[in-house]
């Protein structure tokens, strides 16, 4: 594949789970590919390990995604490297469950840090450096669409937000021909959700098809929105759900 050829893409969060997999999916494209970790060097160092072997460039940058200053320092950092910026994927984030009147002050902000003004951070310094045509693609959740049980409210409002953002943004974007959209994953078999895990069976109850998805299920939506067939689509959300959301 060489629909992204001679393009420069950053993933944030991209050290593991699906963040890791777009990296090495837009490489496989043909992309030359930044990713920010922020607790896993050695994972890091992996898939940039993983991006080289299909013959193209791969850096790996610290980051932690609540620290507004270490999020645009990275996304400078990434433009420098890489010498431009086409693609910027917005992934990293934060798992929290936990009814509302459990839920602390600390875990609160800590999620909103991170899911909400992370993002937001991220966002913009990305536009500030992103080409002209090029692709912003956010990595948001299918709980924004359904929440199918307690414990998740601080989580489905810190995805919804990224709805709404994404939107604001393709019409602030559209001008110079970016496109902004929001890949929404269902149950995905990860370290933190595996489809083995105490928490799977019931997930799936919910799925129009009777599996968890896989990081290359989302990957595979976060390329094609990067790529040429995605040039006319924006301010949208793709949901690779199993039809969680049907």
């Amino acid at each position: 594949m060489t629909e992204l050829e001679n393009k420069m893409a950053l993933v944030t969060g991209g050290s593991r789970g699906i963040g890791a997999a777009v990296a090495v999916a837009l490489a496989v494209g043909g992309a030359d590919v930044a990713i920010t970790y922020h607790r896993s060097p050695d994972e890091a160092a992996a898939v940039v390990k993983e991006i080289e072997a299909v013959g193209r460039r791969g850096f790996a940058i610290p980051a932690n995604a609540a620290d507004a200053g270490a999020v645009r320092e990275a996304v400078g950092t990434a433009y420098e490297v890489l010498g431009g910026l086409d693609v910027f994927v917005n992934n990293a984030g934060v798992g929290t469950m936990g009814m509302i009147g459990d839920v602390t002050l600390e875990e609160l902000d800590r999620v909103l840090a991170v899911n909400v003004r992370g993002l937001y951070v991220a966002a913009q310094a990305a536009a500030g450096v992103l080409a002209d045509g090029g692709r912003m693609i956010h990595i948001g959740s299918c709980i924004a669409d359904r929440s199918t049980g307690p414990g998740m409210s601080l989580y489905a409002m810190s995805k919804s937000a990224v709805v709404g953002m994404n939107r604001g943004l393709a019409r602030e974007l559209g001008a110079r021909g970016i496109t902004s959209n929001v890949v929404q994953p269902g149950p995905t078999d990860t370290s933190m959700n595996p489809a083995d895990g105490p928490f799977a069976e019931a997930q799936r109850a919910f799925l129009a098809l009777d599996r968890f998805g896989t990081v290359d299920d989302v990957a595979a939506a976060v390329l094609y929105l990067a790529g040429p067939g995605g040039s006319y689509v924006t301010g949208t959300e793709l949901n690779v759900d199993g039809g969680h959301a049907a």
